[in-house]
């Protein structure tokens, strides 16, 4: 029995999808369209025992396995390569809520259930999971976790590593880990969850997962806050921290070619502010009430502006506003795309850093590439820049990108390192950036995740050539 007539049996009707019977090409691109392969057949999976047999056969026929959740990657981590010999694996099947429990604050999920479906899931018993993504309504738990995905609620929430507790992982072999704990403390030995959580499906492939909840806030208020520079924007930071400790939940950074490219292709979003050289969106997620969260705003603003850290300022009045703002941030990505392709960067730096990366890179990208165009945004409140590099106007964004992104890419990471940050703050490596990763991770760091690798998939049949 071949591999495919094999899987097809394990998998039953509409399980295992082949071309020319079936469109394969949703599967076999990323969304953003850089990257493209070509499958020999996608495995779509019910249950986590479907998950196993489909490993067990590839491993057995020696045939490479991609996992892949809701497509919505940006390094090229979940696409097959061009060889029309690897088995896309898609757990979008799997979308079960297998357990909620309200005292222990916990949600059981499968890996299919897009990041929506567990956020409702969890409002609907009056709680919350708060990580938060513009892509939530598509892409996936599993992805989520293989990418230790961030969002624009780390400063109060931490990634997606921090609101697991526990997984359920098919190994490379087709063994089922069942480690569905919900518990806060176990100091039983290595830390498995962990392991498996940012290894982009290079080591396992997640099927399950246990998260935290927490106790939805009384009230939530957004403003957007107008910043003549990045220190102004750094001292209004540690201003709502210092007076809103943990009711800071969000605190989000746009640059002002970002709303100018909003200006341009989405005209009816409203922008209450006028434009500034940076403009700061706060939210604060208040355990008390609407009217303790309302004059908490005040009182940091008004603080803010006394001290010229702020020029001018918007409170939402209601939540069709507060929405409005976050539509702002939320547009800039497709308002990019909507400019042409770009160079981007997913970096983080510490804080206190920021203010000098972004004028000394600025100017060396101007000067060394005269008439580039910056989209700088990202989630100031943990340090995670989303550095974009756009053509000069004029310029055809393929041409740029194919002429200039080698050199633009080592400028910037470059800079990255000397003021000790990180090539990828929440996208991952992916295909996009492994080779970045291979000459600027330590040696030692890169040797120990090659031994892990080989441990936990010695055949090499699981995502091969992403990450490392």
């Amino acid at each position: 029995m071949t591999a495919l007539s094999e899987l097809q049996a394990l998998l039953g009707e509409g399980g295992l999808l082949q071309a020319p019977t079936h469109d394969l090409a949703a599967y076999e691109k990323d969304w953003r369209g850089r990257y493209r392969g070509r499958a020999l057949a996608v495995a779509r999976p019910a249950s986590t025992e479907q998950v196993a047999q489909v490993l067990r056969c590839c491993a057995r026929h020696g045939i490479a396995v991609v996992p892949q959740g809701g497509n919505t990657g940006l390094v090229g981590g979940g696409v097959p390569d061009g060889s029309g010999r690897q088995i896309l694996l898609s757990l979008q099947r799997m979308q079960a809520v297998r357990a909620l429990d309200a005292h222990n604050l916990t949600l059981t999920v499968e890996a299919g259930c897009t990041l929506q479906a567990v956020q409702d899931a969890a409002a609907a018993q009056g709680l919350l999971f708060p990580l938060s993504l513009a892509s939530q309504g598509s892409c996936t738990l599993g992805g989520n976790l293989a990418s230790n995905a961030g969002g624009t609620q780390v400063l109060r929430y931490g990634n997606a590593r921090e609101l697991c507790l526990g997984l359920e992982v098919v190994t490379a072999q087709g063994e089922i880990w069942q480690g569905l704990s919900g518990l806060r403390k176990d100091n039983t030995g290595y830390d498995l969850r962990d392991l498996f959580i940012g290894s982009e499906g290079t080591l396992g492939v997640i099927t399950a997962a246990t998260l935290k909840l927490f106790a939805r806030p009384r009230a939530q208020m957004t403003a957007l806050a107008a910043c003549p520079d990045l220190d102004s924007a750094l001292g209004l930071l540690s201003l709502a921290r210092h007076q809103a400790a943990a009711a800071l939940t969000g605190f989000e950074l746009m640059n002002a070619f970002s709303l100018a490219l909003l200006g341009r292709h989405f005209p009816p979003l409203h922008q209450p502010l006028a434009p500034c050289a940076w403009t700061v969106l706060l939210e604060l997620s208040d355990s008390e009430s609407e009217a303790h969260a309302q004059s908490q705003f005040e009182a940091i603003l008004s603080e803010a502006l006394s001290q010229g850290l702020v020029s001018d300022a918007a409170v939402a009045q209601s939540l069709a506003q507060s929405q409005a703002m976050w539509q702002l941030r939320e547009s800039i990505p497709l308002a990019q795309s909507k400019e042409g392709l770009n160079i981007k960067h997913d970096i983080a730096l510490p804080l206190s850093r920021i203010p000098a990366f972004v004028l000394e890179t600025d100017a060396a990208l101007a000067q060394a590439f005269p008439g580039v165009r910056m989209v700088c945004f990202g989630h100031l409140g943990d340090g995670n820049l989303h550095y974009n590099v756009q053509a000069a106007e004029g310029v055809p964004p393929q041409e740029f990108l194919t002429q200039h992104e080698a050199a633009i890419n080592r400028l910037v990471y470059d800079a990255v390192q000397r003021y000790e940050g990180s090539i990828s703050a929440e996208h991952g490596i992916g295909q996009l950036k492994r080779e970045d990763l291979a000459a600027r991770k330590s040696p030692v760091a890169l040797n120990l995740m090659r031994a892990i690798k080989a441990a936990l998939d010695p055949q090499g049949l699981l995502n091969p050539g992403r990450l490392l």
